[in-house]
């Protein structure tokens, strides 16, 4: 967090405050969240999110960065007593790739992104995606 500090002759100019710990940003704690709910042995509660993170998050921060991750379907729940135990719903690259389906369910013209997208990829990815595709075709034909 930086502060302004008056100095000689009145300027004024940014100080470091090292006493207040670093903000995160939102996709940050997600990420954070839903790593540690990957290590658990099975769906696990809040509180032993917020214990696995270090406890330097707030229970209610736990709470709505769990909350935000059920309404993006990457989180379920179930009920656990007068709580919930929370379990995530798919893997990184599956969270990834809801994001990316997202982001192409909102466009117009979903053959320009898909084309756009397509020209971007350096030629190793290329390779890959166009495996993958054929994979799938294969797997369709029987």
């Amino acid at each position: 967090m930086s502060l302004r500090k008056t100095i000689g002759g009145g300027r004024r100019r940014a100080v470091r405050d090292d006493r207040r710990p670093r903000r995160r940003g939102q996709g940050e704690l997600e990420a954070l969240v839903l790593s540690a709910l990957r290590e658990a042995d099975g769906p696990a509660t809040a509180g032993w999110v917020q214990e696995r993170l270090g406890g330097d998050l707030a229970y209610t921060t736990v709470i709505t960065i769990l909350t935000r991750l059920l309404e993006k379907g990457a989180v379920s729940r179930e009920r656990a007593g007068r709580s919930f135990a929370w379990t995530p719903a798919s893997d990184q690259a599956g969270l990834a790739a809801r994001k990316m389906r997202k982001v192409l369910d909102a466009e117009s013209d979903r053959e320009a992104v898909l084309a756009s997208f397509v020209t971007g990829l350096d030629p190793d990815d290329e390779r890959l995606l166009r495996a993958l595709l054929g994979h799938a075709r294969a797997a369709e034909d029987g």
